[in-house]
């Protein structure tokens, strides 16, 4: 379960930096937007709780952007150059990827810890239901997208 997270962020973060375009990351922000409305209405947040919640989720997310570009984005594009890897490099690139995870749950666990202060426990629980919804719909609307580009 754990390699299958594993995995699918490290896909999931590999879409993401294609998706990418070079005029200033529009497409990036484009999603941003989508995310915060997603996320702003499933979990029915409030005025008050949007509020609060925003700048706590958005302080995780640079956390955890950081954290993936220190620890597994160089991984994955030495991988893409160079598909042999001797068993010491390997064995480092686990390491890192193990010190890596180690800093995501430390990040989340942080994550929810300041969230308490600001919506209650039961949308706290929610978040990571409505995230995997938004991750779907937009692996979703990725694969639409570069079908039509074929």
């Amino acid at each position: 379960k754990m390699k299958q997270k594993i995995t699918l962020l490290l896909i999931f973060a590999g879409l993401l930096s294609f998706a990418q375009p070079p005029q200033g990351g529009k497409m990036r922000d484009k999603i941003k937007a989508q995310k915060v409305a997603f996320i702003t209405e499933k979990l029915e947040l409030t005025t008050d709780e949007a509020q609060k919640f925003w700048p706590i989720y958005n302080q995780y997310e640079e956390a955890s952007n950081t954290i993936k570009s220190e620890y597994f984005r160089p991984i994955m594009r030495k991988m893409r150059r160079n598909q042999e890897v001797s068993d010491s490099e390997a064995n480092s690139f686990l390491e890192q990827m193990i010190d890596g995870e180690d800093k995501m749950h430390q990040a989340k666990q942080q994550l929810i810890k300041n969230l308490k202060s600001a919506i209650p426990a039961k949308k706290i629980i929610r978040l990571r239901v409505v995230e995997d919804q938004f991750n779907r719909q937009l692996l979703e609307r990725l694969k639409k997208f570069r079908g039509k580009k074929d």
